[in-house]
């Protein structure tokens, strides 16, 4: 699979420390991926922990750090290609101290692809970029693919979770996720998917997004039981999508 990374990889320059930190404390919790095979996901901690969580793309690391936080029992690994995040985390960490972390710094679909099948118990992918022309996408991390890939990944009570702030993109969501009857969608009010549940951590991204006037989606799925042969599509679903006020879902 060709390695695919869009938009900037670096902000501003850095600091001396946010540079000290990746030059130090990265290496200690970076992931390579492998040219082929897979990752044996619990071997990545000294202590093989069972429990196993990811962040796909998580910006400056405040959710995911959170979660490392509230969760020291759980390993968390956390996607970004964005280098300017990456310190953020790592300055964060080193401040709480937290030792459950681990990065990659590449294309998320390498490290999906690299992960084996039923390992995670729950994979945030949170505000992603929209891109919101229509030519632009085929960038989107939130797919039909993707969509599979999740559904491969996440052990039986598995939790998804995603957001946005763009309601073309949460349209997008909705569409690649409702076709798969492995994965379903928690929502049985509209409360479900406009309210973001306590132990969800907020993001600066999302409190920009609500300063700015922008309304969220939240949109959590759970993992069906794994019983035999996986369909790559699955059925019709019978739910539908009713506009709120002034239009959003």
């Amino acid at each position: 699979m060709q390695r695919l990374i869009y938009g900037r990889r670096q902000g501003h320059r850095l600091r001396p420390e946010r540079r000290r930190l990746l030059a130090e404390r990265l290496p200690e919790v970076q992931l390579t991926l492998p040219e082929s095979g897979q990752i044996d996901p619990p071997a990545l901690f000294p202590d093989h922990r069972e429990h196993l969580w990811l962040e796909i793309g998580f910006g400056a690391g405040e959710h995911l750090a959170a979660q490392a936080k509230a969760h020291p029992e759980v390993g968390l690994i956390g996607c970004e290609p964005y280098i300017t995040g990456v310190a953020r985390l790592l300055a964060i960490a080193e401040r709480e101290r937290l030792d459950n972390l681990r990065l990659v710094v590449d294309d998320a679909r390498l490290l999906l692809r690299a992960l084996p099948d039923a390992c995670l118990e729950r994979i945030f992918v949170l505000f992603p970029d929209p891109w919101p022309k229509t030519r632009h996408h085929k960038r989107r991390i939130v797919n039909p693919a993707t969509m599979a890939e999740f559904a491969r990944l996440l052990t039986a009570g598995g939790e998804l979770r995603l957001a946005t702030d763009d309601m073309g993109y949460a349209r997008a969501m909705l569409l690649a996720l409702l076709p798969r009857t492995e994965l379903v969608w928690l929502a049985e009010r509209p409360a479900d998917w406009r309210s973001r549940p306590a132990d969800w951590p907020a993001t600066r991204y999302e409190e920009k997004a609500r300063a700015a006037g922008r309304v969220a989606v939240y949109l959590r799925c759970r993992r069906s039981a794994r019983t035999g042969p996986e369909r790559d599509q699955g059925g019709r679903c019978e739910k539908t999508l009713k506009p709120g006020p002034e239009g959003r879902i």
